[in-house]
């Protein structure tokens, strides 16, 4: 699931690795990204520790998945690389299309077994999770082999994504909550707008694309600004309960944290608006992407409280992997 073409710069290493092409190809940094979707379901609904295993187990098939729409990203891009992207691991012949073809198709099975496995519940079988996972399948090769070559590709990309965190949504023992639908529409928007600003990274963007792509991404902010509303709502008819200080305390927190989000992705994203060139636009593409572990990071304090934040704990591997492998 590529949210745009690779960035021209090559990877810091001072000599040849046997990981690192395959690293590449799957751009091995956004993989957290994906895995703080399932992370973000699995607060707001409650389910750690309870369904710690299955949790694991959507975690496990979310990443696969994602690997997979990398792999066969490169691969349908395999010509167009040639000519403009040579130092990708297909094109430079570091990896045989062979190769990733077998890959794409493993890393698919991986991640249909291992959501398959997670529909495994004390009360039986959910086919939930396989279904979620058999329609992200179709929709990666659907985004990779077409749709990312006309304007529907932002929108597909992040139909992507909206399926990711209905994937870790399956985490709840009772199935897919109602108001599951608003955030993971949530996280669509927002890569539907990082993909849109991404599309001409190589070369120089147009201005009014790049505006408008970030009025998309300022739109997912606004609508989650109305998450705390969703929570009241769900709060009604339970039983009062002195709410924990850390959680109250995340729920306090969450707009000012929301707002220091827009901020960390909105001043690189404004330096590429006004300077259109490639670099520009790389380097708020990647802080956009790796940034959607913050963001499902803030997002999750509006319903989980406090403990929303340990989704940053992906952040740190994610920048250090960043550092030497490309995300874009």
């Amino acid at each position: 699931m590529s949210t745009g073409t690779a960035t021209p710069e090559a990877p810091a290493t001072t000599r040849p690795s046997r990981w690192l092409p395959y690293a590449q190809l799957v751009r091995i940094p956004n993989v957290f990204t994906a895995v703080a979707d399932i992370a973000l379901a699995a607060l707001v609904t409650g389910s750690l520790p309870g369904q710690f295993l299955a949790f694991l187990l959507l975690a496990l098939a979310s990443g696969c998945l994602y690997c997979a729409g990398m792999v066969w990203n490169d691969y349908f891009d395999f010509e167009q690389d040639l000519r403009e992207r040579p130092f990708r691991p297909l094109p430079s012949y570091r990896i045989s299309t062979g190769a990733a073809f077998r890959l794409g198709v493993a890393l698919f099975a991986g991640g249909l077994g291992f959501a398959a496995l997670a529909g495994f519940r004390a009360g039986g079988w959910s086919p939930a999770p396989l279904t979620l996972a058999a329609l992200l399948v179709f929709a990666v090769l659907l985004y990779d082999g077409w749709l990312k070559r006309n304007f529907l590709g932002p929108l597909s990309m992040g139909f992507c994504r909206f399926l990711n965190v209905l994937l870790g949504l399956t985490v709840a023992a009772d199935g897919i909550p109602w108001w599951g639908f608003a955030l993971a529409l949530i996280v669509g928007f927002y890569i539907t707008g990082v993909t849109w600003f991404a599309r001409k990274e190589a070369r120089v963007s147009k201005q009014l694309e790049l505006m408008a792509a970030s009025l998309v991404m300022l739109t997912a902010l606004l609508l989650a600004l109305f998450l705390p509303v969703l929570g009241r709502q769900l709060a009604r008819g339970t039983e009062e309960a002195p709410a924990p200080f850390l959680g109250e305390l995340g729920h306090i927190l969450f707009p000012y944290l929301l707002v220091a989000f827009g901020f960390y992705v909105g001043i690189p994203a404004a330096a590429a608006i006004r300077s259109l060139g490639p670099a520009q636009v790389q380097a708020a593409v990647k802080r956009a992407v790796l940034g959607l572990i913050v963001f499902d990071a803030v997002l999750a304090t509006s319903l989980a409280g406090t403990a929303g934040l340990l989704i940053l704990l992906l952040l740190p591997p994610a920048l250090y992997l960043g550092r030497r492998v490309y995300s874009t």
